[in-house]
């Protein structure tokens, strides 16, 4: 049976196609050509603006030809700049139907965040500021609803009453009525502007303080659809058995993960004494040869790591390029010159070869029926002309196909 080589253990799933006649019986020695459209887990990384989807000096999008799900910004202070006045929607909705032709999943980041709050949302009365938050999530979840598809609906939500970096209305609000209040009224807006949209609580913060958080909010009826762990590692890598932990931990709440920040330097490390890492400043933060090797042999165990968890669900990229790396950070897979780095190469290798099933011709066998692995996602089978775009699911998929175009078995999932 074919199967892409190397996967991550308990993720192949099987594809069984059995073709019919005319008259509906099993045919045998009929050509079936199948081929993967998308990974089920998403794949992606930010896109802040254009620039981060144009083309290479091969014509080509880096971005495009690796990542299939694209995190967008929406922090509010640059969203809008003045109460009532011009946002940042026209541009930000221009991508996204950019990204949506091209079947890009996406993600809002973030609706709700202590840090870039709106300075002019400081010193008004407690109640203004937690109408203007709750106009705010309503606003952005409704007017991008069909072009986002999940929101980070409350950022960084363990030290949000503590935070103490900048003065800011958000936190003053979780400081007068409570932590749980806002998480609660944020999902509560989201969800009536928009009952389809998916939330995601998301933290840097991954001891169990954050676990605590999440279970005051699950304890108290609040619905989140997944967990998202902040994976910044400018200090160095992890390590697999630290990843691994962090999943399994979070995994008991039974929600989705997603690993929503991923950064791997290519350069030097960033000190280990540092505790916020916006406070290490540089004049100039290069990517090294040795670096960009390093970057590349972590950034597979990484991943690989990341999908040998059944609860991961997406891991995103925090920077296609370092031109525009958070911190000035060589994070990116991307040189400053436009260049693609070695982790770009072995990450692409490793999600559109290694664990990818490339377009292939099958023969069915004498019950009439062809069977191939793959990692769970979207697949195309056509047979005598006629296609059909299936999910290859969590289970497997079973499906019947007819060997005349214009008519087809139904699938049954398996």
């Amino acid at each position: 049976m074919t199967a892409p080589a190397d996967a991550p253990a308990g993720r192949l799933e099987t594809l069984e196609v059995t073709v019919l006649d005319r008259e509906g019986r099993p045919a045998p020695g009929v050509e079936v050509e199948v081929e993967q459209l998308r990974h089920r887990v998403g794949f992606g990384c930010t896109v802040f603006d254009l620039e981060d989807l144009a083309p290479d000096a091969e014509g080509r999008s880096l971005w495009l030809d690796l990542f299939d799900q694209a995190t967008l910004p929406f922090y509010w202070r640059r969203f809008e700049p003045a109460p009532g006045g011009p946002t940042d929607a026209a541009r930000l909705r221009e991508l996204l139907e950019i990204l949506r032709a091209q079947g890009v999943r996406t993600k809002g980041h973030p609706l709700v965040w202590h840090t870039l709050a709106p300075q002019w949302l400081r010193g008004r009365p407690t109640d203004e500021v937690e109408e203007a938050i709750a106009h705010r999530v309503a606003r952005e979840v409704r007017d991008f609803a069909g072009l986002i598809d999940q929101w980070d609906v409350v950022n960084e939500s363990v030290i949000l009453p503590d935070f103490t970096a900048e003065d800011n209305a958000i936190t003053a609000l979780a400081r007068a009525r409570g932590r749980l209040h806002v998480i609660r009224r944020a999902v509560d807006t989201a969800r009536e502007a928009d009952p389809s949209v998916r939330l995601v609580l998301n933290d840097f913060d991954l001891t169990v303080a954050f676990e605590e958080v999440i279970e005051e909010v699950l304890e108290a009826g609040v619905r989140i659809d997944a967990i998202g762990l902040q994976t910044h590692m400018h200090k160095g890598f992890r390590g697999e058995e630290q990843i691994a932990e962090v999943l399994e931990r979070f995994s008991r709440f039974g929600l989705p993960l997603q690993l929503t920040e991923t950064t791997l330097l290519s350069g030097d490390l960033m000190p280990a004494h540092i505790g916020d890492l916006n406070d290490y400043v540089v004049q100039d933060w290069p990517s090294t040869p040795e670096g960009e090797e390093r970057q590349a042999e972590e950034i597979v165990r990484h991943y690989r790591t990341a999908l040998s968890h059944p609860a991961l669900e997406s891991v995103t990229c925090w920077g296609l390029h370092d031109a525009r790396s958070w911190l000035g950070a060589p994070g990116g897979l991307v040189r400053a010159d436009g260049t693609a780095k070695p982790a770009y190469h072995a990450l692409r290798r490793l999600l559109r070869e290694q664990w990818w099933v490339p377009r292939m011709t099958l023969r069915t066998d004498a019950h009439g029926a062809v069977a191939l692995q793959g990692l769970a996602g979207d697949y195309r089978v056509a047979v005598d002309g006629f296609s059909r775009d299936l999910s290859l699911a969590p289970g497997g998929t079973v499906t019947t196909l007819r060997a005349s175009p214009g008519a087809s078995g139904s699938p049954a999932g398996r």
